[in-house]
C-alpha cells in the first residue's frame, strides 16, 4: 500500500511540474484538498477542482514547467512525504528554484489532502507578481 500511494504521490507532483493537468486529475480524488501552508501570498485552500485550474493556469507564469528533482520520498501507510526542488524560468525571463515539501494523504489510491511547503518569500518576490497581472491568478485562496 505505501509504495503504490508514493508513486500516485510521485505522479502527481511530475504532473504538476510539466503543467500536465490531465495526469494530475488522474491522482485526486474528487474532494480532493490541497493547502499551501504559511505566509505566501499563494497560501490557503484548494478543492479538487481549483488545483487542476491552477495547474493549467500555471502555464502562463512558467510555460516550460517547474523541473521539480525528487530529493527524497517516504511513504507510510496512507500519507507520503516528497522532498523536491524546482527549477524554472518565468514568462517574464526570472528563474525561480524553490523548495518544496508536499505531505500527501490517500483513500483507495487517490490523493485526498496535499500540505504544499515552500519558500514563501520566493514565492512572494519572483511569482506574485506575474499572478496579479493575471486575470484569476492575482486573488489569493484563503
Amino acid at each position: 500500500m505505501s509504495e503504490a500511494n508514493k508513486q500516485v504521490a510521485l505522479k502527481f507532483i511530475k504532473a504538476m511540474g510539466d503543467n500536465d493537468p490531465v495526469a494530475a486529475a488522474e491522482c485526486l480524488a474528487p474532494d480532493a484538498v490541497a493547502v499551501a501552508r504559511g505566509g505566501s501570498y499563494f497560501h490557503g485552500s484548494r478543492d479538487a477542482r481549483m488545483m487542476i485550474d491552477g495547474i493549467e493556469a500555471f502555464k502562463a507564469l512558467i510555460p516550460s514547467g517547474l523541473s521539480f528533482t525528487i530529493l527524497s520520498a517516504l511513504a507510510d501507510g496512507d500519507k507520503v512525504a516528497v522532498e523536491c526542488e524546482g527549477n524554472a524560468t518565468t514568462v517574464a525571463g526570472a528563474r525561480y528554484a524553490n523548495q518544496y515539501v508536499f505531505v500527501c494523504t490517500l483513500r483507495g489510491g487517490k490523493i485526498t489532502l496535499v500540505n504544499e511547503y515552500f519558500c514563501t518569500v520566493l514565492a512572494n518576490e519572483v511569482l506574485w507578481p506575474l499572478a496579479q497581472s493575471m486575470a484569476g491568478l492575482g486573488e489569493t485562496a484563503g
